[in-house]
């Protein structure tokens, strides 16, 4: 898996690619803690090239939203389409992340 990390001000827009794996997950999360610990708090992932997604990934995003809502911020995660929106939902997280 690939990232990229756009960041303007308090804002990100994070891109992932291809698929997500356990080590691929450890440093999202590290990357994203990182960042909202530098006061970047309004996230936006961008998962519209993204393939595959495992259960330490959807863990990550989970950690990485209730961080966001700690430092009263806001996580969305954008164009989930195939089988990451159906892992998504199968898992009921669509009821906890805001999905556009």
């Amino acid at each position: 898996m690939k990232h990229t990390i756009k960041v303007s001000g308090n804002h990100a827009m994070i891109f992932l690619n291809d698929k997500i794996y356990v080590s691929d997950a450890s440093l999202l999360r590290d990357d994203l803690m990182e960042l909202i610990d530098q006061g970047v708090t309004d996230l936006r992932i961008d998962l519209s090239e993204l393939t595959y997604i495992d259960s330490s990934g959807l863990g990550t995003l989970v950690t990485v939203n209730k961080r966001t809502k700690e430092k009263d911020g806001r996580l969305v995660l954008t164009g989930a389409q195939g089988l990451p929106l159906d892992l998504i939902k199968r898992t009921r997280l669509d009821k906890v992340f805001n999905i556009e």
